[in-house]
């Protein structure tokens, strides 16, 4: 039977758009949900996590394309992903990712248990692979259409990396999505913030206004669009988080027109 294509591809060009420049389908979001929760998925909620996860992609991907560009390379390598992360704490994510990867063997520091033993990278990884690692491959199509919207490629590594990194953070997206429908609204913020020497502090977490989605309304049955936006203030802190919510509350206004 002939798969139907997505309402909103049909619709206007402004949605069709939408559709084209995001690295992940809805199908695919909803696949990610479904393999952490049972509930159901808005399509809002499809759009915002599927919206974030291209500005969290994108943002990376320009990091690295920076640190490529002093070397005079177009096409990504692993050490312009470390460069990324190390010039930019706000895209450190889906760090579950990062020991399975051999670009960051070395760079995610030791760990030891009570007694003082080293724990391996194996112990660390646990006996199951995460469903973000082992779904990972998943994402390949959307990262190279990103890649080239953002005018540059990458090696097959880099192109894994990007995958993984991804595919994690969708899942714990997910999953923090599926808590504050559980648990009627967010629980716990992250507390991280940047100061620049010269510049005024940030104004305090509680005057955020990010902080108003820390409620909800609605079933316990659905994931809505604004618990995903509510999640997004649970993985990321900074302009990123502030960029992510944004563009997200945009695409969902502009994809329920349709």
């Amino acid at each position: 039977m002939t798969a139907r294509p997505l309402r909103a591809e049909r619709s206007s060009p402004q949605s069709a758009s939408v559709v084209t420049d995001l690295p992940v389908t809805l199908q695919l979001v909803k696949a990610v949900f479904r393999d952490v929760t049972s509930l159901h998925v808005s399509r809002p909620a499809a759009w915002a996590a599927a919206s974030v996860t291209r500005t969290v992609l994108t943002e990376i991907i320009d990091g690295a394309r920076s640190a490529a560009a002093e070397e005079a390379r177009k096409r990504l390598m692993p050490k312009d992903l470390v460069s990324a992360i190390d010039r930019n704490v706000e895209v450190e994510v889906g760090s579950a990712w990062y020991l399975h990867s051999p670009t960051f063997h070395g760079l995610v520091g030791e760990v030891r248990d009570a007694d003082g033993a080293l724990v391996s990278r194996r112990e660390r990884r646990g006996a199951r692979t995460p469903s973000g690692v082992a779904g990972a491959h998943r994402f390949e199509g959307g990262v190279r259409r990103l890649l080239g919207s953002r005018g540059v490629r990458a090696v097959p590594a880099m192109v894994r990396d990007l995958d993984g990194i991804a595919s994690v953070f969708l899942t714990a997206l997910a999953q923090d999505a599926a808590s504050v429908v559980r648990e009627g609204g967010v629980k716990r913020f992250g507390t991280v913030g940047l100061v620049v020497p010269g510049e005024p502090a940030p104004a305090p977490l509680l005057k955020d206004p990010l902080l108003a989605l820390s409620s909800r309304r609605g079933d316990g049955r659905t994931v809505g669009g604004n618990d995903v936006l509510a999640a997004v203030t649970m993985q990321l802190f900074g302009d990123l988080r502030q960029r992510a919510v944004t563009e997200a509350a945009e695409i969902t206004r502009n994809t329920s027109a349709d």
